[in-house]
């Protein structure tokens, strides 16, 4: 019998800490829709937390949608946060799984500056990291995001994914070079599908970390065809000028966050199992 079945008390202070939380997560999601459908006037004589008057505003979001070209800084984030992601996983599950399991000279000095560039941060290599952008001609390109983003999420991915191949049975290595497979079909066929909670734990922190990523967007991309939705949403502040338009700003907000949140709804699950494994190993 568990804890909580044997305390009734502490079943109740558990159940209020959790509603106390879901409100302080919830509150902020409601509070952005609910602005999201005023106009400035409602803003101005009335507390911005009140609730919207009829009509409501929706034709805010296909104001932004259009007006303000989000619909585009939308698609090139998707294509960004996809293409890095994919990327990123594949380079840091076969990087960690040479690792974890193929003993060579310098292995060990490769591992900790793995390790040790995830204490750098990247603004302070920004600037030959531009010149080397600029170089390979990819400045005001989506690849040159995916490759960038892709790349600063690797020491992450090799941290959290070479435990998981540790762990597993050479066993399983062996049977399959037994069946015929090649170090390749080893890899992929084998190896990287029991690797599955790993790569969900390491999906999940690039997609949010790529998606929401300001700064080196804002640097690399200066053609308005090519941001992503954080670069967009900030010059579309700064588009107003002296008058800030309220309700389509909270709008954009809301369109902004929408792909994470849905993104964790539907891989909750994944998500927890990935992180719990990820300890455990």
């Amino acid at each position: 019998m568990n804890l909580t079945n044997r305390n009734p008390l502490f079943k109740i202070i558990l159940w209020l800490i959790l509603l106390i939380w879901s409100v302080a997560v919830l509150y902020p999601l409601i509070w952005t829709l609910l602005d999201a459908l005023k106009n400035n006037k409602q803003f101005f004589l009335n507390a911005p937390w009140a609730f919207p008057k009829s009509p409501f505003l929706w034709s805010n979001f296909s104001y932004v949608w259009t007006k303000y070209h989000l619909g585009t800084y939308f698609f090139n984030s998707i294509e960004v946060t996809a293409g890095s992601t994919l990327l990123g996983l594949l380079l840091a599950a076969s990087t960690a799984y040479v690792l974890a399991r193929y003993a060579f000279k310098g292995s060990k000095l490769l591992f900790m500056t793995y390790i040790a560039s995830m204490a750098i941060p990247l603004q302070l290599a920004i600037i030959p990291l531009f010149f080397l952008i600029q170089q390979l001609h990819l400045i005001n390109t989506q690849l040159g995001l995916i490759l960038v983003y892709a790349a600063q999420t690797l020491p992450f991915g090799i941290f959290v994914l070479i435990g998981f191949y540790k762990s597993l049975p050479k066993d399983l290595e062996e049977a399959s070079v037994i069946d015929g497979a090649t170090y390749f079909g080893t890899f992929f066929r084998v190896m990287l599908p029991l690797s599955q909670p790993g790569l969900v734990t390491v999906a999940i922190t690039n997609v949010l970390s790529n998606w929401n990523e300001y700064f080196i967007g804002s640097i690399l991309v200066n053609d308005p065809t090519h941001y992503t939705v954080p670069v967009g949403v900030a010059i579309m502040q700064a588009e107003f000028q002296y008058r800030t338009e309220w309700g389509p700003l909270f709008a954009a907000l809301l369109i902004a966050t929408l792909p994470t949140l849905v993104f964790y709804i539907f891989f909750q699950k994944q998500i927890a199992s990935g992180i719990t494994a990820g300890a455990v190993k």
